[in-house]
């Protein structure tokens, strides 16, 4: 939380998006090398050559960690073993395909819901307390890809409430499930028990 503040003063960004981006389940701050992104760059040379004006780019050359190295090694922090942990420490609690997660205003932290289900009650309930909302993070039931509960496509498929970020995920999903259909913010929030 504290690092997306930073950002946001920084930028000029507001910290809720920020905070979508670089709290949990979002970037990792991980600043070494890792071999799948190098791989990555690799992939994706021949094709920002095609679309055109992207000059050859001898990724093995442009790719250099001895500075990374040298701070790391200042600062006291072993190098080889952050290249080699994989798991993005800042990540939710629960089943990151469902966790989801509530910022009230005033508050210096978020509270992580086990579902989208369990969120939209606790912004319902915190809204009939009188209490601001200052962000509401989900999962997009078909990428997972987090995103602004109020700005999502809600789908109501019997008991449960799935957020996609894309008119498009929810219709996919709707011709997979024929029981689902499409519902506003509002009525997600009314509906969820």
């Amino acid at each position: 939380m504290e690092a997306a503040r930073i950002v946001a003063q920084g930028s000029g960004l507001p910290q809720e998006v920020v905070y979508l981006y670089n709290g949990p389940g979002g970037t990792s701050f991980d600043t070494t090398l890792k071999p799948s992104l190098i791989e990555a760059l690799k992939n994706d040379v021949p094709y920002l050559k095609s679309i055109g004006d992207f000059a050859d780019l001898d990724v093995a050359g442009f790719v250099q960690d001895a500075p990374l190295r040298a701070v790391f090694g200042a600062r006291g922090r072993n190098y080889d073993a952050t290249l080699a942990a994989s798991a993005n420490p800042s990540v939710l609690s629960g089943d990151p395909a469902l966790a989801s997660e509530l910022w009230l205003d005033g508050s210096d932290s978020t509270e992580t819901m086990a579902n989208p289900n369990g969120l939209l009650r606790a912004v319902r309930d915190a809204t009939a307390r009188g209490t601001k909302v200052r962000a509401a993070y989900v999962p997009d039931a078909e990428l997972g890809t987090r995103w602004f509960a109020d700005k999502v496509v809600w789908v109501k498929d019997g008991q449960n409430y799935l957020p996609f970020g894309t008119p498009a995920g929810a219709h996919r999903y709707i011709a997979a499930h024929p029981g689902g259909a499409i519902v506003n913010y509002e009525q997600a929030l009314g509906g969820s028990v």
